[in-house]
């Protein structure tokens, strides 16, 4: 049996850089894993299924089970897999919570049932699940360009205490994009510069040079998500951000003290992370 920690992952940035002729809107990010993670285990059956938290949730369109058949029709395996799910991502989050799941499953399964693919290739299948999986793959501190497939990997940091926040108003990514698209707001964005700000623990700095395109439409969408970042604001938050298309939100505090008395005061849903130097942790 394997057991996979499929961590999340939070935007330091988010910067919308333009549209490739299929339609694909061109990214540059900087993504960090968190230790928010979700659990799966996989063990070897004759067939394939799925559960999660407990209960039969065979989908075809749920991302692990995307992950298992592609693996399973490009490879033919010998055997299967029972895959089981333990859930803490919340989803419509913009935490990569599903994309993570899938590079665990990617990850478990090539050597599960010992297909040798490498991290090219596992990129590679990993991007026709999602723009998020091949961060996922790997995790740690990255920026991400294209349209998820451009991974610069960067030194990471010492761990930062951070809170998340979850408004009671999750955010559909395609309703995001969609918003934006009728109404472009991009934000002049800086990541080289913003990498060495985050890599010298430069928040301030952080602050004027790292933005998420993607925050108007969700305002739009979900009036808290500026409600929780003024709130961080207010309580001392070195740097306030929404990750990816939303709704969580999260922030920068001083040392995990801080972190821990921010977060009493914080709701609706709320979780004390670190940044994680990885993104997917398998263990036999």
């Amino acid at each position: 049996m394997l057991t996979a920690r499929a961590n999340a992952k939070i935007n330091w940035s988010l910067a919308i850089i333009g549209r490739s002729s299929n339609g694909y809107h061109q990214l540059d990010m900087l993504m960090q894993s968190v230790s928010l993670s979700d659990t799966l285990t996989f063990q070897r059956a004759d067939g394939l299924s799925f559960s999660m938290d407990g209960r039969e949730a065979w989908d075809d369109k749920n991302l692990v089970c995307r992950a298992a058949l592609l693996l399973r029709d490009a490879y033919r395996p010998h055997g299967g897999t029972a895959i089981t799910l333990t859930k803490r991502v919340p989803a419509m989050a913009g935490l990569g919570g599903g994309s993570a799941d899938a590079a665990a499953t990617l990850i478990a399964l090539n050597r599960l049932w010992d297909l040798r693919l490498s991290p090219e290739e596992l990129c590679r299948l990993g991007l026709s699940l999602g723009a998020d999986v091949p961060f996922c793959l790997t995790g740690g501190l990255q920026r991400v360009r294209g349209i998820g497939e451009l991974l610069e990997p960067l030194p990471a940091p010492e761990a930062v205490p951070l809170v998340l926040v979850m408004p009671e108003t999750g955010l559909s990514t395609g309703a995001v994009f969609s918003r934006y698209d009728s109404d472009p707001t991009p934000q002049p964005t800086d990541n080289a510069a913003a990498a060495r700000a985050l890599l010298s623990g430069d928040f301030q700095r952080l602050n004027d040079l790292a933005h998420n395109d993607l925050m108007p439409p969700a305002h739009a969408l979900c009036p808290a998500v500026s409600d929780v970042l003024a709130h961080m604001a207010a309580l001392g938050a070195r740097f306030a951000r929404m990750s990816g298309s939303g709704s969580c939100c999260f922030g920068v505090f001083d040392d995990p003290e801080h972190a821990a008395s921010a977060l009493r005061t914080l709701h609706p849903q709320t979780w004390l992370v670190t940044t994680r130097p990885g993104g997917v942790e398998l263990t036999e």
